[in-house]
Formats: C-alpha cells, sequence, structure tokens
C-alpha cells in the first residue's frame, strides 16, 4: 500500500472510533436516565405499601390503584390519566413475554356482575415469579405475585411509558 492511502485508512478507522463514541455516548446517557427513572418510580410506588385503599385517593392517607400510578409517575413528570381505564391506553402495548420492571399491567375484573378495572406496576421479572404493586381495594397497597391465578388470569394489558 501506498504511505497516502495508509494514512487516509488510518485517518478513516480514527474518524469511525471518534464518531462510535460520540455516537454512543447519547444512547449510554439515555439509557442511563430510563433505568433511574424506572427505578424511581418502583421506589415510590414501594414506598406507599401499607397505605389504606381510598377510592379516588392519591395521598399517604388513602390511594387507590390508579392514584398510585399516576403519583409515582408523576414524581419522573410523566402526567397520565387518572383512571385506569384511560391509563390502559397510554404507553406501548407490551406482551408476557416483553414485560420489564416498570411496565404497567392493567386488569379487567368481575366483581358482581359489574366489569372494572384494575392497574398495577411490575417491579420484579423473574424465572418463577412476577411482582407488581397495586393498591388492592380489600388490602390497601401492597406487592403480589402476577402468576398467582387470580391476577394471571384477568391481565388486560401490559403497556410500557418509560422507553
Amino acid at each position: 500500500m501506498k504511505k497516502s492511502t495508509t494514512n487516509y485508512l488510518k485517518y478513516l478507522l480514527s474518524a469511525l472510533l471518534i464518531a462510535g463514541i460520540f455516537i454512543s455516548a447519547p444512547a449510554q446517557k439515555k439509557k442511563k436516565r430510563r433505568m433511574q427513572n424506572i427505578e424511581s418510580v418502583i421506589a415510590t410506588g414501594r414506598s406507599y405499601i401499607g397505605t389504606p385503599y381510598k377510592w379516588g385517593g392519591m395521598s399517604r392517607s388513602g390511594m387507590d390503584c390508579s392514584g398510585l400510578i399516576y403519583t409515582s409517575y408523576k414524581t419522573i413528570g410523566v402526567n397520565l390519566p387518572r383512571t385506569a381505564k384511560e391509563q390502559s391506553k397510554t404507553g406501548k402495548k407490551r406482551g408476557w413475554e416483553g414485560i420489564r420492571e416498570g411496565d404497567l399491567v392493567y386488569f379487567k375484573l368481575k366483581k358482581k356482575g359489574d366489569k372494572w378495572f384494575h392497574s398495577g406496576m411490575i417491579t420484579y421479572v423473574g424465572e418463577d415469579k412476577i411482582l407488581f404493586v397495586h393498591a388492592s381495594s380489600s388490602q390497601g397497597v401492597v406487592e403480589s405475585n402476577l402468576l398467582a391465578d387470580y391476577y394471571k388470569n384477568s391481565v388486560r394489558n401490559f403497556r410500557r411509558v418509560i422507553r
């Protein structure tokens, strides 16, 4: 190879390496910010564990399921609709195989002939259990296993708000 061709190739490789660094740095920053947001909403949701259930509640004195989601996501600057039914239309739809921590889960349950919506937030995804935090009308804010038949059979959809 000629010396000028060799110098050109060295220059080109150096430029590509530098460009790769500048391109990947923003991607790494975005991923780090996403992980921090996920950790923050989960920590907020879990901080309400033990709070009693209150229909329409959005505070430590009482919380309902959609209020928990609304309040948790508000901490990272995400404004979601207030009701579970409306929240279930927000974000990108996910299937069972693609869920991760921070995703939202929505249920359509029947109670005395009425259909109603319920929401929760995925807090842990493992091989044998998937945990989610939610405000149960009978137990208040709790963390439950999504793979329990009662919940697993009532899942309507999953949504990813933090991308």
